[in-house]
């Protein structure tokens, strides 16, 4: 009966495991087919280049605690702040992990990056760069009135 018992075992032991695998495998199958999707962008074949200094900054590394009081707080010893803002989540109202502080001047700013960058706040290292400044949105073609037709 005991040998009985552990062969039993041993069996949904094999099952469990062959079950895992192929859940696995099944799994990084449907990611690698995700990743190759016809609709994704080609990646850039270049990185973006630094932005122009101006007098917004883009932080990132936020915690999802990070408040934008305490953004503003963080920055203001390097000058007079306009405006600090933590990108929130809509759902729960926690930091999605980046924000913007924009300087009265240029000068400010630099001085907000030389002092801030790589930095802790609230327990993170934060990263601060000049913000780069947002590309048009693409224009969509519509096919549905398109004057060149394949159906010919």
């Amino acid at each position: 009966m005991v040998q009985e018992r552990g062969r039993s075992e041993r069996k949904n032991m094999a099952a469990v495991l062959r079950a895992a695998g192929a859940a696995t495998r099944t799994r990084s199958f449907r990611q690698g087919l995700s990743t190759f999707s016809a609709f994704s962008p080609a990646p850039p074949a270049t990185p973006p280049p630094k932005a122009d200094p101006s007098t917004n900054l883009f932080v990132s590394g936020l915690s999802k605690r990070t408040t934008s009081e305490g953004l503003r707080e963080a920055f203001s010893k390097f000058g007079e702040i306009v405006q600090a803002r933590v990108v929130t989540d809509r759902v729960s109202g926690y930091s999605k992990g980046f924000g913007f502080v924009k300087y009265c001047t240029i000068r400010e700013a630099e001085e907000g990056i030389k002092g801030m960058d790589g930095k802790f706040l609230d327990g993170w290292v934060i990263f601060a760069e000049f913000a780069r400044p947002r590309p048009p949105p693409l224009q969509q073609q519509n096919y549905a009135q398109s004057s060149e037709s394949n159906y010919s």
